[in-house]
């Protein structure tokens, strides 16, 4: 079933992008991820221009992650005063990643950065989540989890506020950073920024970790709120066809992916999602250095 992209001009299967959709909100549903970070690559794998991938894929993002904050937030498990800091952080961080991406964008270096972005950050993060996962099944990180508090610097810094849902009395000023540096990611890369956020928020700041899937979701909400209308009055590369496909399968896989999420052993999860993520790193790696079938490609202004 051959659907066409207005934006980005192309022709592409309408199943494929759906079951792909699928594939993005099962993630969303397992490890409260916002998908983004995969489905941007797999976007640009199959042909997609990187530009319309991460507009299309942020917007997305959004409406995957709107079950996810409601079912959370249901049984308290959003902590909504972090939650407004990041997100407040965030949308200061989308503003500063639309001059970015523009900027790049003008000079013909946004395809680059993107891919490149991805194949440092993915694979930075696979690691340490398959490390840890190692550890957390042989038996020898569980007393290291234990002890986690937030990072010194983190204790440092003035104005401390409380935040009960978290456990935390912190300064606001750490989350608000966080949030801008996810802001920032999420306007270049197209991602909800929850495989950057989760480990943050727990390694970083601190927080419980019934809390973090939930408020990870809550932030990822409304800062791809903000990027996708950025993307919409700077970039103009939002494809809603893209995104209304995208969607189809991931308001369906969301609630598969949190069925099994009961079921299954966290660390077999994370070791599973790391394996994922490493592949995804590997192949963005290998694609920098491929000559494309056609060296210059020409697209409308």
């Amino acid at each position: 079933m051959d659907v066409y992209l207005p934006i980005a001009n192309l022709s592409v299967n309408g199943l494929w992008i759906v079951a792909l959709g699928a594939l993005t909100g099962i993630l969303s549903g397992l490890f409260g991820v916002g998908g983004g970070f995969l489905t941007t690559p797999l976007l640009i794998f199959y042909g997609i221009p990187p530009t319309v991938a991460a507009a299309s894929a942020s917007t997305q993002v959004t409406g995957a992650s709107v079950t996810g904050v409601l079912a959370h937030g249901g049984r308290g498990g959003v902590d909504y005063r972090m939650g407004m800091v990041m997100v407040a952080g965030g949308i200061v961080g989308s503003g500063f990643g639309a001059l970015l991406f523009r900027f790049l964008r003008s000079i013909g270096q946004i395809d680059v950065v993107i891919s490149a972005l991805y194949v440092i950050l993915l694979g930075t993060i696979g690691m340490l989540m398959a490390r840890e996962a190692v550890q957390t099944l042989r038996g020898t990180g569980s007393s290291q989890a234990a002890r986690r508090r937030h990072h010194p610097i983190i204790a440092s810094l003035p104005m401390r506020w409380r935040f009960y849902r978290s456990g935390l009395y912190i300064s606001p000023i750490a989350p608000l950073v966080v949030g801008v540096a996810v802001g920032v990611l999420t306007m270049l890369m197209g991602v909800g920024g929850g495989f950057i956020l989760v480990p943050a928020m727990l390694y970083i700041l601190g927080m419980s970790a019934n809390v973090v899937v939930g408020t990870s979701l809550y932030n990822i909400l409304f800062v791809t709120m903000a990027t996708t209308l950025m993307h919409s009055l700077t970039t103009k590369a939002v494809d809603i066809v893209l995104v209304f496909l995208l969607l189809v399968g991931s308001v369906t896989g969301a609630q598969i992916g949190s069925q099994i999420a009961v079921k299954a052993k966290p660390e077999i999860l994370r070791l599973i999602l790391a394996a994922i993520v490493l592949l995804v790193a590997f192949r963005m790696f290998l694609g920098l250095f491929y000559q494309p079938d056609e060296i210059y490609t020409l697209y409308p202004l």
